[in-house]
């Protein structure tokens, strides 16, 4: 499980999966096969399953390890990478003599300090001590703006969330952004949904709450009482929140004012007080995301009992620093977050908490020494090749729509030429030298990194934009499409087997890596990605017309989703993951149409390899990405907040919709993986 303190401060970007990061390694590894006759499920035909089929006999041989909710491709990549940065990680933290401010020094000196549990359980909750009177000396509800901007520059955040980013409608300008937050729960649906799985999580909270404010020092009764006053908080701010369905509309998530205007639509708390706090100034416009919640919480600031709100801002406190704290915290937040949300056994060895907390705070210090002995140029290239073979195909796909008109048809093209690339690291290191590191206090290190990371975020105001900026770390498994900078990006992390081979055949390649980076331009082209423009503003590009045509097709991949019941009392989100169903769609469509250009032939008769066709090479390795065995918990609150679907229907849904899937495998015109071509959403 990631660390828990620190919020990281949003980038809009669409992923490929939700959380899937972890180092990644050209090191020794398992000898692994683009195709493994030894992951099927041979008692079941790919047209009746094909995920059953492909990757059947890998999940009965890969139970989930017991400190993970999920183990899949993504995680078996993360872990067995993660060794290697382990051998980075203690080798640095291992020699004391570093030049002070150097890369190695502090990235020595922050893992090492997490290690040394002695020290940590030493301190005990000294590190919060100024913390809680800082909370304890607000005299009444007027002096809460202070207090929160002083939480918020350390991340720890509560109340409401707040962070700079491109302004979504005039992308050469940053500014401020108002979003709704403060719940420890993760959802608002948590706290107001009355089916008894969420009734039996709400009271594990308020236990779990207790607990924590207990571990704090106070006595039984009143830590029960504070609990329940906390629920009652979270419980008003979860009834102001928007559902993740309407945070996927851009436009309604779109809403500038003056500073005046936003005193004025949410009184009773001072607003001008806490930018100030922040280093924000009066005259500096802001996008308040979610108007009504800015004057729910506004509201709830001036008539709230201000113990009420001591207790909560207690609760928040602890909640965001329990891994940094002795281990009575951290196993008592695990029980909760860990065990009862995910059902995960037991807990993380802490070598692995750590790197993942080092990752987060200085990732591309890290990230520096990582590739210097992880990443090859070689890989490097050959994605170079890989993106404009994919951007070639998308650009006839989308040539070809017959649904699209020719004036929308030129501004689509116009955007995926000016799509920007970033593959394996950035070009321009971040860098840390105002960060002090020592080997001192593990929490006091966080909490300085957090504040390094605030001050480097609300930096940006009144500065160009940073065009160099990446919002993932180089060992990350995963990559993202972000719409306001219309851009693309491949981490090291993800450029492995099964994503990527370096010295595989063309049909793997194109079903694992070539599908990934389809998935992220079509991104630019789903239900949200779609309302940016060739320069990222949020602007509308489409006739009437064609966006009626594109909505009704869309429309078909939420029926087909709604449709799917991962649980048996809980089915797919379809308007909730449609932005991601729809770019696997694409992905897979643009990747394959690449893959026949670049054999010059049919992949269904191209020559075969171990007795497999390309055809039949791509997707198998496409169904080998998204293999993955799942706890039953920890796939409910999926299905209540991620936008991606489960793996399984990651495979099954879009290959049904596939007539190239359908060939390759000599599929019959009906059948379990054969959808009516009627109710097939042909976009791309």
């Amino acid at each position: 499980m990631r660390s828990k303190c620190a919020l990281v401060i949003p980038v809009l970007t669409f992923s490929l999966v939700a959380s899937a990061a972890g180092p990644s390694a050209l090191a020794a590894s398992p000898v692994l096969k683009p195709v493994d006759p030894a992951a099927f499920d041979p008692s079941v035909k790919p047209c009746e399953d094909f995920y059953q089929y492909a990757v059947g006999g890998w999940l009965k041989a890969n139970p989930i390890p017991a400190d993970k909710s999920r183990w899949g491709s993504f995680e078996e990549l993360a872990d067995r990478n993660r060794a290697v940065l382990r051998t980075i990680l203690e080798e640095t933290s291992a020699k004391t003599d570093w030049p002070k401010g150097s890369v190695k020094q502090k990235v020595g000196d922050f893992f090492a300090s997490g290690m040394d549990e002695a020290a940590i359980e030493k301190a005990g909750t000294k590190p919060l001590e100024p913390w809680l009177a800082r909370i304890d000396g607000v005299k009444s509800n007027t002096g809460l703006p202070k207090l929160v901007a002083e939480l918020h520059g350390r991340r720890l955040m509560a109340g409401y969330g707040f962070f700079v980013a491109q302004d979504q409608k005039e992308t050469t300008r940053y500014i401020p952004m108002l979003s709704q937050g403060g719940l420890g729960l993760p959802d608002r649906d948590y706290y107001l949904k009355d089916d008894a799985k969420s009734k039996e999580i709400r009271e594990k909270y308020l236990s779990h709450v207790a607990k924590m404010l207990g571990l704090l020092g106070e006595p039984a009764d009143a830590a029960k009482a504070k609990a329940a006053v906390v629920m009652d908080l979270e419980t008003k701010l979860a009834k102001a929140s928007r559902t993740r369905v309407e945070l996927r509309d851009p436009e309604k998530n779109y809403n500038k004012q003056t500073v005046a205007r936003l005193v004025e639509s949410a009184p009773g708390y001072d607003w001008k007080a806490y930018l100030a706090a922040m280093g924000v100034p009066e005259s500096q416009e802001l996008n308040v995301r979610q108007p009504e919640f800015a004057s729910a919480f506004a509201a709830m600031a001036g008539s709230e009992p201000l113990d009420s709100w001591k207790a909560y801002f207690r609760w928040h406190l602890v909640r965001a620093s329990a891994a940094y704290l002795p281990k009575r915290f951290d196993e008592e937040a695990f029980a909760f977050y860990g065990r009862t949300l995910n059902g995960i056994p037991e807990q993380e060895e802490r070598w692995k908490r750590v790197q993942a907390a080092t990752d987060s705070a200085l990732g591309e210090a890290l990230g520096q020494i990582y590739v210097e002995k992880a990443f090859s140029p070689k890989s490097k290239e050959r994605m170079k090749v890989l993106v404009e073979n994919l951007r070639a195909s998308l650009k006839d796909r989308i040539e070809a729509a017959p649904w699209m008109g020719a004036g929308t048809k030129k501004a689509a093209q116009k955007k995926l030429a000016a799509f920007g690339v970033k593959i394996g690291y950035p070009d321009k290191w971040r860098d840390y030298s105002n960060l002090e590191v020592s080997r001192g206090s593990w929490f006091d290190n966080v909490i300085a990194a957090n504040a390094f990371e605030v001050k480097r975020n609300l930096g940006k105001l009144g500065k160009p934009i940073d065009r160099t900026e990446w919002g993932m770390t180089p060992p990350t498994v995963n990559a993202y499409y972000s719409p306001t900078m219309n851009e693309i990006v491949f981490p090291a992390g993800i450029l492995q087997p099964p994503f990527f081979w370096a010295d595989g055949d063309d049909a793997v390649n194109y079903g694992g890596i070539g599908v990934v980076i389809g998935h992220e331009m079509t991104h630019g082209f789903d239900d949200s990605g779609s309302r940016y423009d060739a320069d990222g503003n949020l602007k509308n590009w489409w006739t009437d017309e064609d966006r009626k045509a594109y909505d009704a097709r869309t429309a078909l991949v939420v029926k087909q989703f709604d449709g799917y019941r991962p649980l048996a009392d809980q089915s797919i989100n379809g308007k909730l993951t449609v932005g991601e169903n729809v770019s696997d769609l694409g992905g897979l469509k643009v990747s394959y149409e690449a893959l026949g250009k670049a054999l010059g032939k049919d992949p269904n008769t191209a020559g075969k390899i171990d007795g497999y066709t390309p055809a039949q090479r791509f997707f198998l390795n496409y169904a080998a990405v998204w293999r993955n065995n799942i706890r039953d918990e920890a796939l409910r609150v999926r299905l209540n907040t991620d936008p991606h679907s489960p793996g399984r229907f990651r495979v099954l849904g879009p290959l049904s919709a596939l007539p190239e899937f359908h060939a390759a495998f000599g599929c019959a015109d009906t059948g379990p993986m054969v959808m009516p071509e009627a109710d097939r959403p042909g976009i791309w």
